[in-house]
């Protein structure tokens, strides 16, 4: 493989790269660098993927809280903190997460928590309940909503309902 490109090949190669899944500015330069395209380049190449609608922010934004959603189950607070890591601003943080409805929030967040509860082997009570809130709270679910379901889950288990 080649290591330099000219600008023509490396529209070519990132078009490509942009098509097949969605992408956030900073992964398109990281990408670009490695094809040791200067600053100046880079900023020829941005401006032309923008302009021909190759790369756009906002669908980045709301593809991947959509997708790490529905497919990894991820809680709103870890979509947030993943999408500031990849420098996306907060106005388009607050568009993608408009993907979710609350309904389908609050479903995942129920199916996960109980599938969860039910599979974890532990017969200490306290041992329980902090692996489950540590689980639920890494997969970026609010605290109030996992401490609200763990009593929930502990009262089913006792044979308390509310």
């Amino acid at each position: 493989m080649k290591d330099v490109f000219s600008i023509k090949e490396a529209i070519q190669k990132i078009e490509y790269f942009c098509s097949y899944q969605e992408r956030c500015h900073e992964e398109v330069v990281t990408k670009l660098r490695s094809m040791k395209m200067d600053s100046e380049e880079i900023d020829t190449i941005m401006v032309h993927l923008i302009a021909s609608n190759f790369l756009s922010e906002e669908r980045f934004a709301r593809s991947f809280a959509r997708g790490k959603h529905r497919i990894k189950h991820w809680g709103k607070i870890r979509i947030i903190n993943e999408l500031k890591y990849k420098n996306i601003s907060q106005t388009l943080i607050n568009t993608a997460l408009k993907e979710i409805t609350p309904e389908e929030y609050l479903e995942t967040f129920h199916s996960l928590s109980e599938r969860h509860w039910e599979s974890i082997r532990e017969t200490n009570a306290l041992k329980k309940r902090k692996k489950f809130c540590d689980y639920m709270l890494r997969r970026g679910f609010e605290s109030n909503l996992v401490y609200d379901k763990v009593k929930e889950l502990e009262g089913m288990a006792h044979g308390q309902y509310g």
